[in-house]
Formats: structure tokens, sequence, C-alpha cells
């Protein structure tokens, strides 16, 4: 029963299925309460030391979910922390349920992964959330940030006129797939010499001057992990999984259900993720 309520069957489903094969009538309560022996397992696995193993890059994302809360149905933020170790192996570090995204919540959220034992990363890469940035600068001291080029991009696009930019956009995307700085930048300035007099394209380039930086840190790491640390497309996957899940119970009772489930799914997601890792390694 806590299989199905993990993977997505809502609660009015299970508890028909529960008096179907068992011939007996259960309360509302009854699933809930079942589901409740979660906390602890997954409380035990969010807090569980990060220490042992090196992770250089951390990946960080948030996402939104409707929970009530004093008779009133509320958006709550869900902050996820995924990493990549020294064996290119993806890893799910944590989650915290907290009120909207803000840069109180999200230092609140890295100071609990620090205090597991996360430290000395190359880079954390995210979106360009103020409150994020600030946090992370200010407590991943002598750690890079990355801004997600493909947020980046998608942003630069939305700037470009509405016809006749195919040619723009592939100068845009030659710059982020370069693999050294060098040559990055070499293709940046071509593409502001070339558009610079374009009045149309001023906020781009105003963007692109702005941001660039920020945009290009992955490119400082080795090659071989470039495509998997230039974007937050990984945890972007992970967060409709846990969407998919979601779905099902529309609104949360409570912040620590949300907690217990979303844990859940991620602790699941885990291990099927290893599992693969091993069968790979078996083959």
């Amino acid at each position: 029963m806590l299989e199905m309520v993990v993977n997505g069957v809502s609660t009015r489903k299970v508890k028909n299925i529960v008096e179907e094969l068992c011939g007996e009538t259960v309360s509302k309560s009854f699933v809930p309460s079942l589901t409740a022996k979660l906390d602890p397992v997954v409380k035990e696995w969010a807090n569980r030391p990060l220490n042992t193993t090196y992770y250089p890059y951390i990946f960080m994302d948030a996402m939104y979910i409707k929970v009530r809360e004093h008779h009133k149905v509320v958006s709550k933020g869900v902050y996820i922390a995924t990493a990549l170790n020294e064996e290119n192996q993806r890893e799910i570090l944590g989650l915290k349920v907290d009120h909207h995204e803000s840069y109180k919540s999200w230092r609140s959220f890295i100071k609990h992964l620090k205090l597991r034992g996360v430290q000395s990363q190359k880079l954390v890469i995210s979106d360009a959330h103020e409150g994020l940035k600030k946090a992370i600068s200010q407590e991943f001291i002598g750690t890079s940030w990355q801004r997600c080029t493909v947020h980046f991009k998608r942003n630069l696009f939305d700037k470009l006129p509405k016809k006749g930019v195919e040619k723009v956009k592939v100068g845009i995307k030659r710059i982020f797939d370069a693999v050294e700085v060098k040559d990055a930048r070499k293709f940046k300035e071509e593409f502001i010499d070339q558009y610079v007099e374009n009045p149309k394209l001023e906020k781009v380039i105003g963007k692109l001057e702005e941001d660039f930086d920020d945009a290009i840190q992955h490119m400082n790491e080795e090659p071989k992990y470039h495509r998997f640390i230039h974007s937050t497309n990984s945890l972007e996957r992970l967060n409709q999984e846990v969407r998919r899940r979601e779905r099902v119970i529309r609104n949360f009772p409570n912040t620590q259900s949300a907690f217990r489930l979303i844990g859940a799914v991620l602790m699941e997601y885990a291990e099927e993720q290893k599992k693969k890792r091993v069968n790979i390694k078996n083959d």
C-alpha cells in the first residue's frame, strides 16, 4: 500500500483497493496513518551524512506545490539539491519544503547541506534566482556559480524579434557550444561585432555581455564533464518525476505530508538509479 501511494495512486483508490482485497471497510484516516510510518525513514535519509563522498558539482532548483495551512491552500517551495560525484554519478543530496523561494530559505537549505558534510565543491549550477545566487555566494565561498545555459539561451531568445532571427540564434548557440573559454569569448565578440548596429538586438547584446561570464564557468572544468554541468536539465527531469506523483494529490494536507511523499519519491528514484548503475557495471 505504501508503494502504491509513493507511485502516485490516490488515497481514495488505495482505500478502495484495500476494501476490495480484504473485504473490510477502512476509515478515511487509514491511508494517511499508514503513510506516516514513512516519516522516520525519510527523515533519516534526508539527514544522512554527506562527508564520505566528494561532490565537485552541485545542482539546485525549486518547484512549487499546494499545501493546506490554517484552513487555506497556500503555495510552498520544494528545494532540491543533486550532485555529480568524482565518478560522474548523480546523487540526490536532499530536499526541504518551505515558504516561497527566497534568500533566507535557500541559505537555510545550504547551511543544512554544509552541516551534513558538503564542502569544497567546484561549481554550483542553478537558475538566476537572486535569492539563491546571494545564498550561494555567502555560504559557498570560493565556489564558482554556473548559470544554467539552457535558461540563459532561452532568456536571450525571448528578447529577439519574432521573425527572421534563425541566423542570430545559430550565432548565440555557437558561443555556448564552445569547449574552451577563449573560443567562447571569441565567438561572443564576433557575434557582437556582427549585430551591434542592429537596434532590434540591443537588449540581447546587453544581456549577453552582462551575464556571459556566469554562463561559461563550466568551460573551466574538464571537457568530459561539460555536457553534464552546463545546465540544470537533469534536476528538472527529476522535478518532473516528482510532479507526476504530486499531481495525484493536488493539495497536500500539511507540510509534513509533502516532505514525506516527495522524500519517498526521491529515495525511490535514487534507488532505481543505483540499480541501473550496478546492472550496467555487471554487463
